[in-house]
């Protein structure tokens, strides 16, 4: 690793400029999922707002929800696991393409960084075991009020900056979208009207490094 410590604030500043041009072509992309997860909704707390034992036929409500029921990401009762899922390991995961082709050898000043092949592996894998950006899933209970009432949702890995030097952080630019039952009431008192309608509730699906 003593070649690769003598060349990275060469390698550093190369690979701040290749970041430069990366984070501008993500800019331009459309970007639902700048506000997710989803925060917490702030419910009237009233329970003639909660759907009765009667609204809440596993069966009909099945039907309602149809081919959009998505056990990998919805259930109907409390999951045995809560906890948010392991990292991935990095062997499982693909090296993107464009840290595949990081040019190592030459700098935004015009110089030129000898680097051998098995020096570029190790730094290359060491860049993106530092700069990946998993998706960390966690059950989230959404209430009464939804159905099914719980939900897999994905949070970007913050625990520490994705960039070296430290400033970047890992950022939702994907999301999937699922279909919901949700209970709404309208009216007051004995006007007052109440059934399932259907929501679409964004889930993080990737992140990436980013300013």
């Amino acid at each position: 690793m003593g070649s690769i410590t003598r060349a990275l604030p060469l390698l550093l500043l190369l690979l701040c400029a290749q970041g430069a041009a990366a984070q501008h072509n993500l800019r331009l992309r459309p970007s639902p999922s700048e506000h997710l997860p989803v925060p917490d909704l702030k419910e009237d707390p009233d329970p003639e707002h909660d759907p009765r034992e009667q609204d809440l036929s596993e069966k009909t409500l099945r039907k309602k929800l149809g081919s959009n029921f998505d056990p990998s990401f919805m259930s109907i009762h409390l999951p045995t696991q809560l906890n948010a899922s392991a990292l991935p390991e990095l062997p499982r995961l693909p090296m993107p393409a464009d840290l595949k082709k990081l040019n190592l050898t030459e700098t935004p000043y015009g110089r030129r960084v000898k680097v051998g092949k098995k020096a570029r592996r190790k730094f290359l894998q060491w860049l993106w075991m530092y700069t990946h950006c998993p998706v960390l899933y966690t059950w989230k209970d959404l209430g009464a009020r939804f159905w099914p009432r719980y939900i897999k949702e994905g949070n970007c890995f913050s625990e520490r900056s994705c960039s070296f030097p430290e400033g970047m952080s890992c950022k939702p630019v994907k999301s999937v979208t699922k279909t919901l039952l949700r209970w709404y009431c309208q009216g007051f008192l004995r006007q007052k009207y109440c059934t399932w309608i259907s929501v679409q509730y964004p889930i993080i699906s990737e992140c990436k490094c980013s300013c």
